[in-house]
């Protein structure tokens, strides 16, 4: 019987009309691997298969159950994203496939001895890079990467980055505006490589040393929004003995919060999982670690509500608007329960989003920081 990828779901991420748990390149994807296993005559066992970046676990329970997955020879699989990790678990619950897959940090052990690695194409080049270094490293010798996306998403630039890892990269047919990379016979310079990444970098008129594992955010640099908010945070910043970066990335805010103001102990935030490590680097290479708490979360779910009396935000963006608005307004809603009445929420938008309304509804009496040409500053207060 097929897999029944409709039975699947997005939550806890957001849900609604044409935002799907499951694509064409999901399928696809699935389906070159399973051609490629079926054409070996010691295809690969079920332990020795790892799923990178799915979304919401269609490539993961797709693959559990075509390559017989066990309970004593589960699945690998690793999430950057924290939502699409529980997505998964939910999903593999529903369809009982709980026990033939477990999810794992990004480290040498997620990939040690695999044979077959499938890879949902970031839309990151250095997040790619990444991926293709450490399967290049650890995986065993033969192990290949199937690793697919939709052609919106994709460019002959992905070719040429598993190329710096791989001998062979071969390009499948396209399917349902889908297609797939296979990179296979990881050279000897590539096994023995030292790592690339994370990677850091000095901004000497930020006064900040940033380091970034790849796929954060602006890498090791300062994104301009940041930059930007980064000129306003100062004297007009409520008096306050904590605070919270929230959608922290590489942790350039909680870093320049605590090195600024020495009394304060700052909560970094951040779903993914690549951010979280990016900002624990960012406020270790800094001196501020001990100050600098970071956490791998949806949103604020670690803290109670009207703890807090100053938030910081930098609201992910994404080209597609419905989802970014999505993404901003489930931030808002919870910073405005974490908020302490008085507290604050500091944000910078893209000055086309127009947030401020959302802002006032949500949160509270919004004024205007400062603007520019691209970017708006707003201080959020929660009444009591």
């Amino acid at each position: 019987m097929p897999f029944d990828f409709g039975a699947l779901g997005r939550h806890p991420d957001i849900e609604g009309p044409g935002l799907e748990a499951s694509d064409a390149a999901d399928r696809l994807l699935l389906d070159e691997a399973n051609e490629r296993a079926a054409a070996s005559p010691l295809g690969p066992a079920p332990d020795e298969i790892v799923v990178v970046d799915d979304a919401y676990g269609a490539i993961a329970l797709g693959a559990a159950e075509r390559f017989g997955a066990s309970a004593a020879r589960p699945i690998r699989v690793h999430q950057d994203l924290v939502t699409g990790e529980r997505a998964l678990a939910e999903n593999a619950g529903r369809l009982a496939l709980a026990d033939e897959v477990v999810s794992m940090p990004f480290a040498p052990e997620l990939v040690a001895g695999a044979r077959l690695v499938l890879v949902r194409l970031p839309r990151s080049l250095d997040r790619l890079d990444e991926v293709a270094g450490l399967v290049a490293r650890h995986a065993a010798s033969d192990v290949a990467i199937v690793a697919g996306g939709r052609l919106k998403h994709m460019s002959l630039a992905m070719n040429e980055v598993l190329g710096r890892h791989f001998g062979r990269v071969d390009v499948s047919l396209a399917r349902q505006k889908s297609r797939v990379l296979t990179a296979s016979e990881p050279t000897p310079a590539a096994r023995t490589a030292a790592p690339a990444w994370p990677r850091r970098e000095r901004h000497e008129a930020e006064d900040l040393e940033v380091v970034a594992h790849g796929g954060v955010f602006a890498g090791s640099g300062i994104d301009i929004g940041t930059r930007f908010l980064l000129q306003h945070l100062g004297e007009a910043m409520p008096d306050a003995s904590t605070a919270v970066d929230l959608a922290c990335g590489s942790g350039v805010v909680a870093t320049r919060l605590a090195r600024t103001r020495p009394g304060m102990r700052v909560v970094a935030t951040d779903r993914s999982a690549a951010a979280a490590a990016s900002a624990r680097l960012t406020a270790e290479a800094n001196g501020v670690a001990e100050r600098v708490h970071v956490t791998r979360a949806d949103g604020l779910e670690g803290l109670a509500d009207a703890s807090e009396r100053f938030i910081v935000l930098n609201p992910p963006f994404h080209s597609d608007a419905a989802i970014s608005t999505g993404i901003a307004a489930h931030l808002f809603a919870d910073a405005a329960r974490v908020l302490a009445p008085g507290g604050e929420l500091w944000c910078v938008w893209n000055s086309h989003l127009r947030y401020r309304p959302l802002l006032e509804r949500t949160v509270g009496p919004t004024r205007q920081i400062a603007r520019n040409p691209k970017f708006t500053i707003t201080a959020s207060v929660r009444e009591a």
